[in-house]
């Protein structure tokens, strides 16, 4: 059923994946919608922007269609899910040209420090709970830049968008509740 689902638009993805069944929650279906629009404003041409907990690499590679002439970097603490996301990423010509001239880079290493090395971001995602909002990934982005960042709060976990804007002022706003994974680093993972 999720061939059905493509879409030119997130709202019309949205939609489709509602309609056939692979979102049966209203509430998933908003959560959905208001995740892509945290973002979407800050993407465009010549973008970059961070992936971090890139899984799969599927994220990695819709935001690499949203910043076309731009980078997007995947950031994933284990190596089978780098092969993963690399082996996927391969499966399509158009995403192994993006990773063969650097438009998508999957990095192996702790998401909580982000990839200072291919900054400033334009934009960051956070695939993952973290336990706090991380001031290293803050300093990464770009004057104005955002990020989507869902945080533990110990008893519940919420996104927060966090805006820096064109003088470097940053604002935290906290969102709506979710449930992500945590973000952790490899020995965690592995304990």
């Amino acid at each position: 059923m999720s061939w059905r689902c493509s879409s030119s638009s997130n709202e019309g993805l949205v939609a489709n994946l509602y309609k056939h069944g692979l979102i049966k929650s209203a509430s998933v279906r908003e959560a959905l919608s208001k995740a892509a629009e945290a973002l979407l404003d800050r993407l465009g041409p010549g973008k970059k922007v961070l992936d971090i907990g890139s899984g799969s690499g599927y994220l990695t590679a819709v935001l690499a269609h949203l910043v076309p002439g731009g980078q997007v970097i995947g950031v994933e603490h284990i190596q089978q899910l780098c092969d993963l996301s690399i082996n996927n990423l391969k499966k399509s010509p158009e995403h192994e040209k993006m990773l063969q001239d650097g438009a998508i880079k999957i990095i192996k290493g702790d998401g909580r420090l982000g990839y200072p090395e291919g900054g400033p971001y334009d934009a960051i995602h956070v695939g993952a709970a973290a336990s706090t909002i991380h001031q290293r990934l803050i300093e990464q982005l770009n004057s104005p830049g955002r990020m989507f960042i869902p945080v533990d709060g110990g008893f519940s976990q919420h996104i927060w968008v966090v805006d820096k804007d064109e003088k470097g002022n940053v604002v935290h706003e906290k969102q709506y509740g979710v449930l992500y994974v945590p973000l952790t680093d490899a020995k965690e993972y592995t304990d």
